[in-house]
């Protein structure tokens, strides 16, 4: 069985970066399947990995055998003219509290480092959801297709987003101070996230935003909001291209 899902640009379209999306609790690669898709359409290499394995008991490993992963998981993209960069990584729940945690360490290498993060529904301290499978539905998403993804989808562990997430760990990620630029995505139904902490952390880093998601949940990749979501991304992954200026800058609207 293959390590990665892979989704590739079209063919004859130059590829623009690469993107590797990191799940999170109780998700498979199968839920990402629509967004690697949609990024990939707009000639950018997308790699989906498999979600983090954090031991609470050995937080600092987890994150060396995870950062390894992603290593290989990046080299593994490469093409005979090597990795399109930018690099990106992509986490989402406890896939972007392990992302956050890893950048927060001193002692990785800067060659290890990625070009850009997103961080998408990171969990606060008080993060908890427990309950039958159609409360955890409800908790992450009212998109009907992606509902139904999860439901079909046989390797989804279900009762997983209230498993509480290592006090040390999330502790790493929300004090992480990563030194490449950060997109945070949050929804403002998200019944797991601390808004507070994510715009004190948005207004700390020197090249951070915070970009709140109207109406979307936990699943703020895959709620209804889904192709403005992944719009979010296009437009930041361009403008990190032009070294972060807007490529497009409003000069004047009614609306």
């Amino acid at each position: 069985m293959t390590e990665y899902t892979d989704h590739y640009a079209p063919d004859g379209l130059r590829t623009r970066a690469t993107v590797v999306v990191v799940p999170g609790r109780g998700e498979t690669r199968a839920t990402y399947a629509r967004l690697g898709r949609r990024l990939a359409a707009d000639a950018y290499r997308v790699r989906v990995v498999d979600a983090p394995d954090l031991d609470a008991d050995d937080v600092a490993g987890s994150l060396t055998r995870f950062g390894a992963r992603l290593t290989t998981a990046v080299e593994g993209t490469a093409a005979e003219d090597g990795t399109v960069r930018p690099v990106v990584l992509l986490g989402a729940d406890t896939g972007a509290v392990a992302v956050a945690a890893l950048l927060g360490r001193d002692e990785i290498p800067a060659a290890g480092l990625p070009d850009a993060v997103v961080l998408a529904g990171l969990p606060g301290h008080a993060a908890t959801t427990a309950g039958p499978w159609d409360e955890e539905l409800d908790a992450r998403t009212s998109c009907p297709a992606h509902r139904q993804t999860l439901t079909d989808d046989a390797q989804v562990r279900h009762g997983t987003l209230g498993d509480a997430v290592p006090d040390t760990l999330l502790d790493a990620a929300l004090a992480a101070e990563p030194a490449v630029p950060a997109l945070l995505l949050v929804g403002d139904a998200d019944p797991l996230a601390d808004r507070d902490s994510l715009a004190g952390i948005a207004k700390s880093l020197p090249r951070a935003r915070l970009s709140v998601v109207r109406g979307a949940h936990h699943d703020v990749l895959n709620d209804v909001q889904h192709r403005s979501v992944a719009a979010e991304i296009v437009t930041f992954l361009e403008t990190l291209r032009n070294e972060l200026v807007p490529v497009i800058a409003v000069e004047a609207s009614t609306w």
